[in-house]
């Protein structure tokens, strides 16, 4: 008898052994380390049934795919890109490599239970840089060069915002004012960025540190009636062209051209994008919700993916996997394999005079006119900005809707 109990009390132990490796649900502070030593901070819920909610600002993303196998490993699945977290766990900490397969990227991470601080001042704010921001990236060097518009609300030491660019925007930025320092991160799933800076009352100079891949200076000045260029002139057919035409496959092999039965007499919506970009995952939701909510006989949309996966059949996945995500009810058409360049895009699609951004919409009337091109994609995070874009998309093909063919 005494030595089933003795049993009994080993297996008992081995039984809370057992729960005590579990994953602990509540508030966890994710840590990756980036370029120079720095760390790109965000936070997440954990819950009981293993469902991760990541946090930028007003963004929530729900993570499902989280797996545990043999004694103390793991991986968690982004939603949507191809982003893994891979590595080991207790109850209370894990620690690995987030990894971005196609481009062969690895970035060491840690995350921390019960941590609810995303970024740690240690000094109350000096300044305030709530306001509207004329930035320069890469302001030394005329290749990488490009401008953007700083936008950022502060509370006290918190501050969120976005920069915009004449290709989109940096998304949901969250962080803190540190003194004079101002610190912002996001994470996404498909990309990890810090941007740092020392600000005065008027300027501001920084870093902005993508992964651990990249890293370039910024430079901005205060100027609230800054404004970028207008993106509906940035992009545009070439002289010589009076056309937009393309073909590529689909998901099953089969070409589909601007040519096909499909698209005459139509008012076509043509996006230009890949799906390892945030930008174009924010378009996709949205043109996904007008057709559902706005469906007509007379409007067709189509999505040219240029992919940096390096087979089609990662491609392919690729698409697949955004198109069952968001529910996307018109055809993405794979037009690229291999690369993201912009001047590889520039080669298939040459009838335009650059493909400057990822993503880039090409509005196109019942006659097979292109009636215009609008570069980059203003999305939730730029605010009024999004609801603009909005209400000029819906008014523009309101319009190329009412107006007969010939």
């Amino acid at each position: 008898m005494k030595k089933i109990g003795s049993l009994l009390l080993v297996l008992v132990l081995l039984s809370c052994n057992e729960e005590e490796v579990g994953i602990k649900p509540g508030t966890w502070r994710v840590a990756l380390d980036v370029k120079n030593g720095k760390e790109l901070p965000f936070s997440m819920d954990w819950s009981e049934d293993n469902v991760l909610t990541m946090y930028n600002a007003e963004e929530t993303i729900e993570v499902t795919d989280v797996r545990m196998f043999g004694e103390d490993s793991i991986t968690i699945q982004a939603p949507v890109f191809e982003g893994i977290f891979k590595g080991t766990y207790t109850s209370e900490k894990i620690s690995g490599d987030w990894i971005k397969p196609s481009l062969d990227r690895i970035v060491p991470f840690t995350m921390v239970h019960g941590d609810p601080d995303r970024f740690k001042p240690v000094a109350d704010a000096t300044v305030q840089v709530d306001g509207v921001w004329e930035t320069v990236f890469s302001p030394e060097v005329e290749e990488d060069r490009y401008i953007a518009k700083g936008i950022f609300e502060q509370n006290g030491n918190e501050v969120t915002g976005t920069f915009r660019t004449t290709t989109g925007d940096y998304r949901y930025l969250q962080g803190v004012m540190d003194g004079d320092s101002l610190k912002l991160s996001t994470f996404d799933g498909a990309h990890a960025f810090l941007f740092e800076a020392k600000v005065t009352d008027s300027t501001y100079n920084g870093v902005f540190y993508s992964g651990n891949h990249w890293e370039e200076p910024f430079t901005g000045k205060r100027n609230a009636d800054y404004e970028l260029p207008d993106a509906n002139t940035l992009t545009f057919l070439k002289e010589g062209y009076d056309k937009f035409t393309f073909a590529f496959p689909d998901t099953s092999g089969d070409t589909l051209s601007l040519e096909d039965e499909r698209f005459q007499d139509k008012v076509v919506v043509v996006q230009i994008m890949g799906t390892w970009c945030p930008n174009c995952l924010d378009e996709t939701r949205y043109y996904t919700d007008y057709l559902n909510n706005n469906p007509h006989e007379d409007l067709k949309f189509v999505s040219l993916a240029f992919e940096y996966a390096p087979t089609t059949e990662r491609a392919v996945a690729s698409i697949e996997r955004l198109r069952n995500t968001v529910g996307v009810p018109y055809p993405i058409l794979l037009a690229q394999v291999g690369t993201s360049s912009k001047q590889k895009a520039n080669e298939k699609l040459p009838m335009l005079n650059h493909v400057l951004s990822y993503p880039t919409t090409i509005f196109i009337d019942k006659e097979g006119a292109v009636r215009k091109i609008h570069t980059g994609f203003n999305g939730p995070a730029t605010g009024e900005k999004y609801v603009a874009f909005k209400s000029e998309f819906e008014s523009f093909v309101a319009q190329l809707l009412a107006e007969e063919s010939e």
